[in-house]
């Protein structure tokens, strides 16, 4: 739904800068350290990718799969010595070695059958091999204090992933659907990101979602194109959250990790 073209890659690309300290963070907790070989499922434009590169050094190695060719090949272009990228599909994809460690981030949000693709992947670990899934809770997002037009876009953009079969509030279930494939020692913490009143960032990401998503929430009666105004959303955005002097709330950034029963 979100498409691969140069806007919707420009959009990742300030989104995985967004939550890149989250996102590392996260992963060093669950240990992934120096001399993993790692899977990174759903790997896009490699962000993740290359977080993981850095963490496991030139010992280690990270090897991307994803099904949309044109993201795989701007990662390439983008790509660390030890990271590799191969297309395929998350719910097919069998390499012929075990990986030390599995992650992935954004990738379960989008798949109905989440439980059943974490079930064909937990065979792609060695036994005690560590799995971590970062995802986005988009329930947080909010103002403090509250601002309308905010709380407003946060409806529309839940209800149009909805519509689509997407979960936009996954990240606190992550552990369960972890714990119910059969990992063991699962864990979860969610990292929130705040942009402070005079920090233009996070009404900008969240108006870019607006964006991409407009033709699915016009399509699904979600909001009418007046409603959207998409010609002037960010800056009706800006202006509301500086009127309220209001700090902006991104989604949560939630991970859960857990190792493959030996």
């Amino acid at each position: 739904m979100l498409g691969s073209d140069a806007p919707e890659i420009d959009r990742l690309d300030r989104q995985a800068a967004a939550i890149s300290l989250p996102t590392r963070l996260l992963m060093q907790t669950a240990g992934i350290g120096p001399g993993m070989r790692v899977l990174d499922l759903g790997s896009g434009l490699g962000h993740v990718a290359e977080l993981a590169a850095g963490l496991v050094g030139s010992e280690g190695s990270v090897l991307g799969v994803d099904q949309d060719e044109r993201l795989l090949g701007v990662a390439a272009s983008r790509s660390a010595a030890n990271v590799a990228f191969v297309a395929g599909d998350a719910r097919s994809f069998r390499d012929p070695d075990p990986f030390d460690a599995l992650v992935m981030r954004l990738l379960l949000f989008h798949l109905p059958d989440a439980v059943d693709v974490m079930r064909h992947q937990i065979e792609a670990l060695r036994p005690g091999g560590l799995v971590v899934a970062v995802d986005y809770d988009l329930g947080s997002i909010r103002c403090e204090p509250a601002v309308g037009l905010v709380d407003t876009a946060r409806g529309w953009v839940e209800d149009a992933f909805r519509s689509a079969q997407a979960n936009p509030r996954i990240g606190p279930a992550l552990a369960g659907i972890l714990r119910e494939v059969g990992f063991a020692g699962v864990q979860t913490l969610g990292i929130q990101v705040y942009f402070q009143p005079d920090d233009p960032h996070g009404c900008a990401m969240l108006a870019a979602v607006v964006r991409t998503l407009a033709p699915q929430i016009i399509a699904q009666g979600i909001a009418t194109e007046a409603q959207l105004g998409l010609g002037s959303f960010e800056e009706r955005l800006r202006q509301q959250v500086a009127a309220a002097r209001a700090v902006v709330l991104v989604p949560t950034v939630v991970g859960a990790w857990g190792r493959r029963p030996a």
